[in-house]
């Protein structure tokens, strides 16, 4: 007699919400994300002034300089590009990837950290149109290049004619932002001993989004920051055989572990 670790397509259909419905509220996260920043557009002295506050803070409180990050990148031409093309290209799939692959793996899960990206999106609009920062790559003072119209691909056009973003939305950083939540999103739901490689993928955004020139240290800081709070009020849901989805036999409910695997021994015990 075995007990069953794997859920059956009834119980894993129940946990999963209504596939249209997620569509429409995931396509709308995305639009939200990059048609709700336009509205902070025609801010441009606020936004330098801001960015020299920043700069300011940062060395104030000796943050190291961004420029220490670029001069890596700039030791060749592949590294650069490699790093321009990370910046264009991983941020929204990836982010996509997690959700759809928690949609269809851990249902419970996808629900509570589409409603963590939602509330951190909500919330850096809301500061992208009360504090309007330029990018240090635009920034004098900084010393710094736009690595993207330099070496490319660039995502961004001259801000003169460049109607499709609100580049003077720099903080919070949710290129960073959202890759650590998909990192703790795939650490707190599989169980393998390298899942915290995972955290290489906002490591990685990190070094990129500073070394691009794109975003200061402090706009990653304050996105670490609003992601802690709405993971404090966003709260996990218990961890069980329905919840985790799929191919998950070692998973057991994270509050009853240990009385569920003495249960199971015993029953396993009985059989024999």
């Amino acid at each position: 007699m075995n007990a069953r670790t794997e859920p059956s397509e009834a119980e894993t259909a129940i946990a999963r919400p209504p596939l249209v419905r997620e569509l429409l509220l995931v396509a709308g996260l995305f639009l939200v994300y990059k048609f709700g920043r336009r509205l902070a557009t025609g801010h441009t002295p606020e936004a330098f002034h801001n960015a020299n506050r920043v700069w300011d803070l940062e060395r104030a409180v000796r943050l190291p300089g961004e420029g220490s990050v670029q001069d890596l990148l700039l030791h060749g031409d592949t590294l650069i590009h490699i790093a321009n093309t990370y910046y264009a290209t991983v941020h929204f799939p990836a982010t996509l990837a997690f959700l759809v692959w928690l949609y269809l793996r851990r249902p419970t899960h996808y629900v509570w950290a589409r409603r963590v990206l939602a509330a951190v999106t909500a919330a850096a609009l809301v500061v992208h149109l009360t504090f309007p920062l330029a990018p240090p790559r635009m920034l004098a003072a900084t010393g710094l290049l736009d690595t993207g119209q330099l070496y490319g691909p660039s995502v961004y056009g001259s801000p003169q004619t460049d109607h499709l973003s609100n580049q003077f939305a720099a903080m919070p950083s949710l290129h960073f932002g959202w890759a650590l939540m998909v990192a703790i999103g795939l650490i707190v739901t599989t169980r393998s001993r390298r899942r915290w490689l995972w955290l290489l993928h906002p490591l990685l955004t990190l070094l990129v989004i500073v070394g691009t020139a794109n975003h200061y240290w402090l706009d990653a800081i304050v996105a670490t920051a609003m992601l802690g709070i709405a993971l404090a009020v966003i709260h996990l849901p218990e961890r069980t055989a329905t919840t985790a989805g799929r191919g998950t036999g070692e998973l057991v409910p994270a509050a009853r572990g240990g009385a569920a695997v003495d249960k199971e021994s015993a029953l396993v015990g009985a059989a024999r």
